[in-house]
């Protein structure tokens, strides 16, 4: 992924057919244009382990039980179902979880397909609402966040200048990435470490970044 990654750029993955996709943010030459704001909770997770097989395992039922209403051949896998054929399917899943299950993996695909449009536009409300939607998603549907990144994500909501926040990486703790007008990002920052640390008595590391230039093979003398 690193070596993929251009300056300006993010990476729309299909991760099938492991093909990506070059996603330019608009040029924004104005002092507000956005960054993003990494912040750590300091909450270590083993996504290998635990929680995410059975994430992995819910899905596949899921997928079994449109592939029984819908055809194998329609639903090859989950990402192929749509919103409106899992909300058909809904009294047919084996229990609830199953269906929220479902519902995240196809509300998140759309979203990002959506957010790559806002991306180009550079409509960075949009681009915002969508980062929020996927962490909502995340949180009550997928249900791989914790309480330190919930805190995280609703500072970062609630300040000034913020477009939107999410968890980013597996879940289960991790880090959450914040869209930011770049005149607020060091405020946020400091904001996020203060207020972070009065409610749950952890750390919380934080930096700003932009999208950059990924690995690059490097001619070494001698």
């Amino acid at each position: 992924v690193s070596s993929a990654a251009s300056k300006g750029a993010l990476l729309l993955i299909d991760c099938t057919s492991f093909e990506f996709e070059k996603v330019y943010m608009k040029e924004d030459a104005t002092e507000d244009k956005p960054v993003l704001v990494v912040a750590n909770s300091n909450v270590c997770h083993d996504i290998a382990g635990g929680e995410y097989p059975v994430r992995v395992a819910q899905c596949k039922a899921a997928t079994l039980t449109l592939q029984e209403m819908f055809g194998a051949d329609k639903i090859p896998s989950l990402r192929y179902a749509t919103l409106e054929q899992v909300e058909q399917a809904k009294s047919k899943f084996p229990d609830d979880v199953s269906y929220k299950r479902a519902k995240h993996v196809v509300t998140e695909n759309e979203r990002t397909l959506q957010c790559q449009q806002a991306l180009q536009e550079g409509d960075w409300t949009k681009v915002g609402q969508f980062m929020n939607g996927s962490h909502a998603s995340m949180k009550d549907d997928y249900e791989v966040s914790c309480t330190e990144i919930d805190v995280l994500v609703e500072l970062a909501q609630s300040y000034n200048g913020v477009y939107g926040s999410r968890l980013t990486g597996g879940g289960f703790g991790g880090c959450t990435v914040t869209l930011v007008k770049q005149s607020c990002a060091k405020e946020l920052m400091d904001y996020l470490k203060e207020q972070y640390k009065l409610k749950t008595d952890k750390e919380c590391d934080c930096f700003e970044t932009t999208a950059g230039d990924g690995a690059r093979l490097v001619a070494m003398d001698g």
